[in-house]
């Protein structure tokens, strides 16, 4: 599937997996998500996607999901898609906390393989159709084998995409390959779920990135995601350069929650880097190496 033939974009084309504010006690925090939401649209992000792996949805309660999707869809509903995550590996759950979720103005859902577990692919491929089944809202499927111990094969993403509501993917398998064969066999809108594959992903026909590195650097992102789409790929190499740095700041040292709340906290957008365990802030050790690439990015907090 080439540039131009890319279908409607559903979910937009600049999706931060947006993390999850809480209060210094630990509670969810959601003014600050609206004010984070609302920072991330001005900086050129046309989707958010709400509490899924970065948002540390598997820590949240379904109220406090629940409100998270009514946090950002009351701050940035109308001026970005807002997609709800709602998967994980009771399939039961998923499809009574996406039609909890439906009944708010969400744009779309995004459904996780279903971790643990370990299910057969007809198992995966039963499980994305129930939930696909129970709403009438478009699903982005979320392929990301290291965390859920299974990978989507690529067969079963293509019977998956005969689905008239499964119009996605967030592929964060890593194997260019595969994700070649998904795109030439079908009409999914295909997402980079790893930041720094969005250039070669893009250049095979993917329509943008789900992303953690777009919250400390949207603007680059964003002129990333359009030189790709205009096919200016000189443009787009440049860019994909200069952001390595950042990549390797949010997602080399620690998980990726736990790294761009610290640098947020920098930047003075959110008031403390608080997450829940399991995860942890950041060691000295590792703050020292996630300031170091960020002053090769042009960001120094080192002072």
């Amino acid at each position: 599937m080439s540039v131009t033939q890319i279908s409607p974009r559903t979910f937009g084309t600049l999706v931060p997996a947006m993390v999850t504010p809480f209060t210094a006690d630990g509670a969810v925090d959601y003014k600050a998500a609206g004010e984070l939401a609302n920072k991330l649209v001005d900086d050129g992000c046309d989707g958010i996607l709400v509490t899924g792996t970065t948002g540390e949805t598997s820590t949240l309660t379904d109220e406090e999901n629940l409100g998270m999707f009514q946090a950002v869809i009351d701050a940035v509903g109308g001026r970005a898609r807002v997609i709800a995550g709602t998967g994980t590996n009771d399939t039961r759950h998923s499809i009574s906390l996406s039609q909890r979720a439906a009944k708010l103005d969400i744009d779309g859902l995004l459904i996780v393989t279903p971790y643990y577990n370990k299910p057969s692919q007809a198992g995966i491929q039963a499980h994305f159709e129930a939930i696909a089944d129970s709403t009438e809202l478009p699903v982005m499927l979320y392929d990301i084998p290291g965390r859920a111990g299974v990978p989507i094969l690529t067969e079963t993403i293509i019977r998956l995409a005969n689905h008239p509501r499964i119009t996605a993917l967030k592929d964060a398998k890593a194997d260019f390959t595969e994700t070649s064969r998904v795109l030439a066999n079908t009409d999914l809108d295909v997402y980079s779920g790893d930041d720094g594959l969005t250039l070669p992903l893009m250049a095979a026909g993917a329509v943008g990135l789900v992303s953690v590195s777009a919250h400390v650097a949207a603007p680059q992102f964003r002129a990333l995601i359009d030189a790709a789409a205009a096919g200016d790929f000189v443009t787009a190499r440049k860019i994909h350069f200069e952001l390595d740095a950042v990549i390797r700041a949010t997602m080399g040292h620690v998980q990726g929650a736990v790294a761009v709340k610290q640098i947020l906290k920098w930047q003075g957008v959110l008031a403390n880097s608080v997450v829940r365990l399991p995860l942890v802030e950041p060691g000295e050790a590792e703050i020292a190496l996630i300031k170091a690439d960020l002053a090769e990015a042009g960001m120094d907090f080192r002072s």
